[in-house]
Formats: structure tokens, sequence, C-alpha cells
């Protein structure tokens, strides 16, 4: 007989945004590879509605591997970010910002 899923949403979680807990009934999942669907094998993280309201809602493809590549241990913020618009225009062209300089 299968169990009444009342139980499960009576769990709380911590947002990973804001470090709030809250029940697992008011928060979302978050997947950072951007595809919650497929679930095999996968631990979720949670946000509190707030945080999830939030959040871009846009494609993310490529984002983490692209992330990858840019970072290095002891990278300062702004050297990160140099290199995180220097990646973007290398494989997609120039940004907005860039082309708005010129």
């Amino acid at each position: 007989m299968w169990r009444s899923r009342t139980n499960r949403d009576r769990k709380t979680v911590v947002c990973i945004a804001c470090g709030t807990s809250v029940l697992r009934g008011e928060a979302r999942e978050y997947d950072k590879e951007g595809d919650r669907w497929n679930r095999h094998g996968k631990e979720f993280e949670h946000l509190c509605k707030a945080c999830y309201r939030g959040l871009c809602h846009q494609p993310r493809a490529e984002l983490e591997s692209l992330l990858v590549d840019v970072e290095a241990d002891g990278l300062s913020r702004s050297e990160f970010l140099r290199r995180y618009l220097d990646a973007v225009e290398e494989r997609y062209g120039p940004t907005e910002e860039t082309e708005r300089e010129r």
C-alpha cells in the first residue's frame, strides 16, 4: 500500500540562498543542472518561495561548464568576472555592454 504524501511535506529543508528553514512543501527544488525533471540519482537543494521568485528562470545550458572553465583557486571577484566576460564573448560573441562601448 502506498503511504500518504502528507508526511513528506512535514520535513524541513534549508534554503540555499538565504539559510531559512522552511517546510518541504513550502520550498522549491533547485537543480544546478537546470533539469529538475530528470530525477535519477540526484539529490536536490531547496529554495524558499521568496528566493525562488527572485531567480532568473532563463535556460542556462552550458553555464556550469563555462563556470568550471573560468574558475580557479584564489581568484579575486573582479578577476573572476573579467575571465567570465572574456569566456562569454569568446563563445557567444560581444555582449550588449561591449557593443555599447564601441
